[in-house]
C-alpha cells in the first residue's frame, strides 16, 4: 500500500490535463497576432506615404490629415481632425500655385493669373488630385451607414488633399510641400479643365490687336427637330479662312467656331494661355 501511494503522489503537476507543448504555444500565438497587426498598419502607412511622395518624420500628422471629425473618440478636440491642417494647406497651396503661375506665364496680367489660380485651387481640382493619389479609401470616418460613408468620403476629398499639404508643410517645411504641389499641379496648370475666358472674347481681342474688324458669325445650317435643333455656325475674319462650329444653340456653336479659329491661328489667352 505504501508503494502505491508513493507512486500516485509522484505524478508531475505540470502535466495534469495539459497536452504537451500547448501551454507554451498559447502566449506566443497572441503575441504573433499583435505583431502582425502592427506590421500590417506599418505597411499601410508606408504605402500611403509612397503614394503621397513624402516620408513623414511625425506619422501622426499624416493620420490627423486623413481623420474626419466623426472618427474622433469621445473627449478629443475637433482640432485633432483634418480641419486645422486643411486651413493651413489651403493657404500653402495658394502660395505655391501663385509662384508657379507667376513664372510659367510671364506675359499674363494679374486678371488672367487670378483666374488660373482660382481654377487650380478650387475644391474640385484638389479632389481630383486626391483621387489620383488613391486617398479615397484612406479617409478615417466614424460610424455611418455604408452609402453615407461613400458619399461623405467623396465630399471631403478636396479638404483631405489640402490637409495633406498642411501636414507635409509642418513635417518637411515649405520645400517639401512645394514639391508635392508641383508634382501634382504642374500638368493641370498647363492644361486647365475649363476655358479661362470666353473664346469669342479672346478672338475679338486678338483681332483688334491685329487691326482686324470684329469677327462676324453667320449661321450656315440648322438641323434636327424644333425642340432639339443643331446649329452650324461659321466665323469670318478678313484674310483668314472661315472656321466652323456646331452646337445646340447659336451661341454654343459660335463659341466652338471661335475656339476652332483660336486653335488654328495659335491665339494665346484661351485654354493654354
Amino acid at each position: 500500500m505504501k508503494d502505491e501511494a508513493k507512486d500516485i503522489t509522484t505524478q508531475p503537476i505540470d502535466a495534469q490535463a495539459v497536452p504537451e507543448g500547448e501551454a507554451a504555444t498559447k502566449t506566443p500565438a497572441k503575441k504573433k497576432r499583435v505583431r502582425s497587426s502592427k506590421a500590417k498598419a506599418a505597411d499601410a502607412n508606408a504605402a500611403l506615404e509612397a503614394r503621397i511622395g513624402h516620408s513623414f518624420t511625425d506619422p501622426n500628422l499624416l493620420m490627423q490629415a486623413i481623420t474626419h471629425v466623426s472618427a474622433l473618440k469621445s473627449g478629443r478636440k475637433r482640432g485633432d481632425s483634418y480641419q486645422r491642417l486643411e486651413f493651413l494647406g489651403d493657404h500653402v497651396l495658394g502660395l505655391v500655385v501663385s509662384d508657379m503661375l507667376y513664372h510659367a506665364f510671364p506675359n499674363a496680367d494679374e486678371g488672367e493669373l487670378s483666374k488660373r489660380l482660382a481654377e487650380l485651387v478650387r475644391k474640385e481640382s484638389c479632389a481630383d488630385v486626391a483621387k489620383s493619389l488613391g486617398l479615397l479609401d484612406d479617409i478615417k470616418l466614424g460610424s455611418v451607414g455604408s452609402s453615407a460613408d461613400a458619399r461623405l468620403r467623396k465630399s471631403i476629398l478636396g479638404d483631405i488633399c489640402e490637409a495633406v499639404i498642411g501636414a507635409i508643410f509642418l513635417d518637411g517645411g515649405h520645400a517639401a510641400a512645394a514639391e508635392f504641389v508641383r508634382r501634382n499641379w504642374t500638368e493641370r496648370m498647363h492644361k486647365p479643365r475649363r476655358p479661362l475666358r470666353d473664346p469669342k472674347t479672346v478672338l475679338q481681342e486678338w483681332a483688334q490687336g491685329k487691326g482686324l474688324p470684329t469677327p462676324v458669325y453667320r449661321e450656315v445650317e440648322r438641323t434636327g427637330p424644333h425642340h432639339d435643333p443643331q446649329f452650324r455656325v461659321a466665323v469670318d475674319l478678313p484674310g483668314l479662312a472661315p472656321a466652323e462650329g456646331v452646337g445646340g444653340s447659336k451661341r454654343a456653336a459660335e463659341k466652338v467656331a471661335a475656339s476652332v479659329m483660336i486653335e488654328r491661328e495659335g491665339v494665346g489667352g484661351g485654354n493654354d494661355g
